[in-house]
């Protein structure tokens, strides 16, 4: 309520001229970013799934190469910024295999940062399975295989259901940034649009208000989820 109160009072003595009846017209420009940014960000999401899950595996590897190439590459994503990794990604790494297509450069870029991320929530999900169940698994002769898939990922995955569904809601505001390799998603359009109305709060403030349509239910989703869990054994 509080902030509220600030926006509300501080709009209020803002001294500006709306215009818009501009923007109004580049409405299906916004429409389609808008609608970019959530095809981007849940193929990024399904794309984070796969990664985050051979990291989290091969991070407890007994390979020792493979083990410490999944910890370079969580420790390397984890410790830089996203936006050098898309400008690197795509300038460096992708030009050198010239592969040109700057949607699939930052639906990789976003699902390698993501990934990173939920390589460490996995893996620590199967660290916190007791030993003990571990212990009852080898003696009723499951393979290393069937205890992946009928003790540990099972309890993995109920753990891993809320967190997982605030890093969607971070997917989606990490989408905005590949606005600088100029793939054409919500917040590139509203760009555009400023420039062509010369409107800059009336261009933006959609955009605002996209981006929350598209996380506030995905937060409260989370939230709810977590409570839903938080005593689950």
């Amino acid at each position: 309520m509080l902030a509220a109160a600030v926006f509300s009072f501080a709009f209020n003595q803002l001294h500006y001229g709306w215009n818009w009846e501009a923007v109004w017209q580049y409405r299906q420009k916004l429409l389609q970013g808008w609608l970019m940014t959530v095809a981007i960000s849940a193929a990024a999401l399904l794309a984070s799934l796969v990664i985050g899950l051979l990291a989290a595996l091969a991070r407890r590897s007994s390979f020792l190469p493979l083990r410490y190439s999944a910890v370079f590459y969580v420790e390397a994503v984890r410790g830089t910024p996203l936006l050098v990794q898309i400008l690197i990604l795509f300038y460096v790494v992708a030009n050198a295999f010239g592969l040109g297509n700057r949607y699939l450069v930052g639906v990789l870029a976003l699902s390698l940062f993501a990934g990173a991320y939920l390589a460490e929530m996995i893996r620590s999900g199967i660290e916190s399975v007791r030993d003990s169940q571990l212990e009852s698994a080898r003696a009723i002769g499951l393979t290393r295989g069937q205890t992946y898939r009928y003790v540990i990922f099972p309890q993995v995955v109920r753990q891993l259901i809320p967190p997982l569904t605030g890093q969607f809601a971070s997917i989606i505001k990490d989408s905005s940034l590949l606005s600088i390799i100029a793939v054409s998603e919500f917040t590139l359009n509203a760009q555009e649009v400023n420039a062509f109305t010369y409107s800059t709060l009336e261009s933006y403030l959609p955009l605002a208000v996209g981006y929350l349509v598209l996380t506030l239910p995905v937060s409260l989703f989370s939230q709810a989820l977590e409570r839903r869990y938080r005593f689950a054994t």
